[in-house]
């Protein structure tokens, strides 16, 4: 990911995560981030482990890039040496090709940080 844009990222994240008070996460909604989640479920499932087009995301918090059984992965993701938290989540959701540069993900990215926030929250609900 070109440094600029992911200063622009980490300040995005930074000043929500200050004007709120508490980490972006727990501000975020659910129930909004379902919504922010069906561009997501052609591709990934949260109830189960099954892959499809990409890999499921059960246990995805804390959970190194590249290590789900069966998927595969490109080498760029396998190589990155990721651990996904609400901080790597934020960075890759928002510029999927910018930050693990030759991954495979055709998903061009979620650009408002409500958005993120929100998913997060959904995901830290459905997917752990």
């Amino acid at each position: 990911m070109p440094m600029m844009r992911r200063m622009q990222v980490w300040l995005s994240v930074g000043f929500v995560a200050l004007a709120s008070g508490s980490v972006v996460a727990q501000e975020g909604d659910p129930a909004a981030g379902a919504k922010v989640f069906n561009k997501c479920k052609a591709c990934h499932v949260l109830d189960e482990e099954k892959n499809r087009v990409g890999p499921y995301l059960h246990g995805v918090f804390g959970r190194t890039a590249g290590s789900v059984e069966g998927f595969k992965y490109s080498s760029a993701m396998k190589d990155s040496g990721i651990v996904w938290s609400d901080e790597t989540i934020t960075e890759y959701v928002s510029d999927p090709k910018g930050f693990v540069p030759g991954n495979r993900m055709a998903f061009p990215g979620l650009k408002k940080p409500e958005d993120i926030s929100n998913l997060l929250a959904y995901l830290h609900e459905e997917a752990e």
